[in-house]
Parts: C-alpha cells; structure tokens; sequence
C-alpha cells in the first residue's frame, strides 16, 4: 500500500494511524515524517510535540541517527516549543557536534559523507548545482562535520613543510644577526 499524500498535509490522527502501521506502507519514509512535523501547518505547537515522541518511540533509533544525517531537522525537533537564548542554541549545536562523533566512533565509519554534508545546498533557489552529490573538502562544499580532535589536514602538506623551512631560515638569520651585534 501507499500513503500518497504528503505528510505535511496529515492531521494528528492520521500521523498516528501511519505510524502505527508504518511497515504496510512501501511510500513511508522516516525522515519525511519528521521533517514534516515542522512543516505541518494544521498542527498546533502540542500536537507537534507530541507526535515528535510518540514517533520516537517507535523510531528513536533512526531519530538518533539523524544527528549525524540531517542535523538541522534534528536540532529543530529536539527544540520545538523551547525558547532559546543564543548561549542554549550553541549548546545543543555542540551536543549534536558530540554526539555526532561518538556516533562516528561506536559505528566505526571513517567517513564524513551523510545527508546533508553530502550535497550541495547553497540556499539559492535556482542554483543548478542543488542536490549534487559532493565530496567533502571540494570548494562545492557549503558546510563540513568538523571536530575539535581532527588533525589540521595543512601539515602534513608540501606548504607546511615550506613554510617549517622558512621559518627555520628566519630564526638562523636572526641568530647570526645578533651573534654578530
């Protein structure tokens, strides 16, 4: 069976009722239904909330996950309804940074490349470069995971060594500049 309706345009019984049944639908998508718990206009902050978490206890798992997926539909779930101050947003921001290693770490994935990190989105509405599957670290790249513990990719590069020797040239001359004095 199909849903064939767009899950922003479901009302908070139906939300139920295709959650419940979620495995009869071949259309159902998870990412969809949350992104769309944002997006749905016929819901009142409450009901949003609530089926938020009635969503995540059958897909807490997959909710998780989208830490590490699609981060910004993440922070806004986890935020609905709380007013917060710019001090709390940075907060959650750096849980989800956290979390997003410790997921990287417990699943023992080397790469970066997920969801959105994974294409590109400018933000321009007609750019004919939307949804362009990316690798990371090309200049197409409008935003990158990035963590405190990375190694900074520059010094293992043929310009950092230049730049070690120029430096070291720099400090010789200085010394025998005062050596002379």
């Amino acid at each position: 069976m199909k849903i064939n309706k767009k899950f922003n345009q479901l009302t908070f019984n139906q939300y139920k009722h295709y959650i419940n049944n979620h495995k009869k639908y071949t259309d159902f998508n998870t990412l969809g239904l949350y992104r769309s718990i944002c997006e749905n206009e016929k819901l009142s902050l409450s009901e949003k909330i609530e089926i938020r978490d009635y969503a995540n206890k059958t897909f807490g798992k997959t909710f998780y996950f989208y830490q590490l997926k699609d981060p910004k539909t993440y922070f806004d779930l986890v935020t609905l309804g709380q007013e917060l101050t710019k001090a709390d947003e940075n907060q959650v921001w750096e849980n989800i940074k956290h979390n997003q290693q410790k997921i990287l770490k417990e699943k023992r994935i080397k790469h970066r490349n997920f969801g959105n990190y994974s294409k590109h989105n400018c933000g321009y509405e007609h750019c004919h470069l939307n949804g362009l599957m990316i690798r990371q670290g090309s200049s197409l790249t409008e935003c990158a995971m990035t963590f405190d513990s990375d190694k900074n990719r520059n010094h293992s590069s043929k310009g950092y060594k230049m730049e070690r020797k120029q430096k070291s040239q720099k400090l010789k001359n200085q010394l025998i500049n005062e050596q002379l004095k």
